[in-house]
C-alpha cells in the first residue's frame, strides 16, 4: 500500500510539471491598451486593387485622336494604377453596342455619342454605361480662324468688328475679303453661309467652298505660304492648327435655337451664335465605378487640351512616327499635363 501511494505521488508530480511546461510553451498576446487601435492586418481583407478585378479594355477607334488617347491612357493607368490594360480596335457603333450589352470594352476615351444616339441612350437606360467626363479641356470643336501673323498686324481681326473693318485686307484686291469654308456637300458649308449673314459679313467676304478636305488644307497652306491674311473655318483637334499658328475668332455665345436655324438652307433671319458644343464623352462601363472607382475618378480629371492633341497629331505626320511612339513622347515630355490626372504635382522645370 505504501509503495502504491508513492507511485501515485510520483505520477501526480510528473503531470503537474508537464502541465506547467505546456503552459509555458503557449504564445499569448498582451491585451491591447485602452484606446489602442486594432491591428488592421487581423481579420480584415486587403484593400481592392485600384484597377478592380477585371481586365481594363480601352477602345481605340480608327481616327488618330482617339487612337492617341487610348494609348496615352493605357500608359498612364498601367504605370500609376498597375492596371491590366488591353487596347483593342473599335468603332463607334460596335463599341457603344458592346459596352451596353457586356460592359466591355471598359473605356471608350472619345465617343461621339451624337452619332450613335439610339445605341448610347439604350445603354444609358439599361444602366450599363456612364459618362465619366469629356475627353478634352475644350468643348467647342468648330470655329473660325485667322493666321497669327494677321492678328499680330491687326489685333482686332479676332473679333467680328475687326473683320468688318479689315475685310478688304483679307481678299484679292477687289475690296472684298475671302472666307474659306468647308466642302460644299458638308453640313458646315450651310452653317457658315448663314453665320456670315448673321454677323453682317456676307456682303464683305466672298465664300470659297473647296471640293474636298485635301483642297481645303491646300488652300490654307498656300495662303500661309504666301503670308496672306485669310479667314477660314476649321475644327479641332487637328494637325493643321498646330502646323501653322492661328488665332480663333471670338463669336457670340452658343444659342441653341439660333444654331438650329444655321443648319437650314432656308434660314430666313439668322442671328449671331457660336458653334454648338459637340457631345463627345469619355464612356465608362458601369462596373468600373463599382470595381475601380479610382480609375473612374481618373477619367473625370483626364482632359486633354486641344493644343496638346493638335501637337501630337502634327508629330504623327513626322517620318517614322506611330501612334505608340507619339504617346510615349507625350508621357516623357508632357508631365505637366498628365501628372495632375493621377493626383501628382507637375514636375519642376529642369535647372538651367
Amino acid at each position: 500500500m505504501t509503495k502504491l501511494l508513492a507511485c501515485l505521488s510520483i505520477l501526480a508530480l510528473t503531470l503537474a510539471l508537464a502541465g506547467a511546461s505546456a503552459q509555458e510553451s503557449v504564445q499569448t498576446l498582451d491585451p491591447p491598451a485602452a484606446g489602442a487601435a486594432a491591428d488592421p492586418s487581423i481579420g480584415e481583407a486587403p484593400p481592392p486593387p485600384p484597377c478592380g478585378t477585371q481586365q481594363l479594355a480601352i477602345a481605340r477607334m480608327a481616327w488618330p485622336s482617339s487612337a492617341l488617347l487610348a494609348e496615352v491612357h493605357s500608359r498612364v493607368l498601367t504605370a500609376n494604377y498597375l492596371c491590366n490594360v488591353a487596347v483593342q480596335e473599335g468603332d463607334l457603333a460596335a463599341t457603344g453596342s458592346s459596352m451596353g450589352a457586356t460592359g466591355q470594352p471598359a473605356v471608350a476615351p472619345e465617343l461621339w455619342i451624337g452619332r450613335i444616339a439610339e445605341i448610347w441612350n439604350a445603354a444609358m437606360k439599361g444602366q450599363k454605361v456612364r459618362q465619366a467626363g469629356t475627353p478634352y479641356a475644350d468643348t467647342t470643336f468648330e470655329g473660325w480662324f485667322v493666321p497669327e501673323y494677321a492678328a499680330a498686324q491687326w489685333p482686332e481681326v479676332t473679333t467680328i468688328d475687326g473683320l468688318k473693318a479689315h475685310a478688304a485686307d483679307f481678299g484679292d484686291g477687289n475690296g472684298r475679303g475671302k472666307f474659306i469654308s468647308c466642302p460644299v456637300d458638308w453640313g458646315c458649308a450651310v452653317v457658315n453661309r448663314n453665320m456670315l449673314r448673321a454677323y453682317g459679313l456676307d456682303q464683305l467676304f466672298d465664300i470659297v467652298e473647296p471640293a474636298n478636305r485635301f483642297e481645303l488644307d491646300t488652300l490654307i497652306a498656300e495662303a500661309v505660304g504666301r503670308n496672306e491674311p485669310i479667314l477660314f473655318y476649321y475644327w479641332q483637334p487637328n494637325a493643321v492648327l498646330a502646323q501653322f499658328a492661328f488665332k480663333p475668332v471670338t463669336l457670340a455665345a452658343y444659342d441653341r435655337d439660333a444654331f438650329l436655324c444655321m443648319g437650314r438652307t432656308a434660314c430666313a433671319s439668322p442671328t449671331p451664335t457660336g458653334f454648338a458644343p459637340d457631345p463627345v464623352v469619355v464612356a465608362l462601363a458601369e462596373w468600373v465605378y463599382l470595381d475601380a472607382p479610382q480609375v473612374a475618378a481618373y477619367f473625370g480629371r483626364a482632359r486633354m487640351p486641344f493644343a496638346e492633341m493638335n501637337l501630337m497629331l502634327q508629330q504623327l505626320g513626322e517620318a517614322g512616327a506611330t501612334v505608340e511612339t507619339v504617346a510615349d513622347r507625350f508621357i516623357a515630355e508632357r508631365g505637366e499635363i498628365w501628372r495632375p490626372w493621377v493626383g501628382l504635382p507637375p514636375l519642376e522645370p529642369a535647372a538651367q
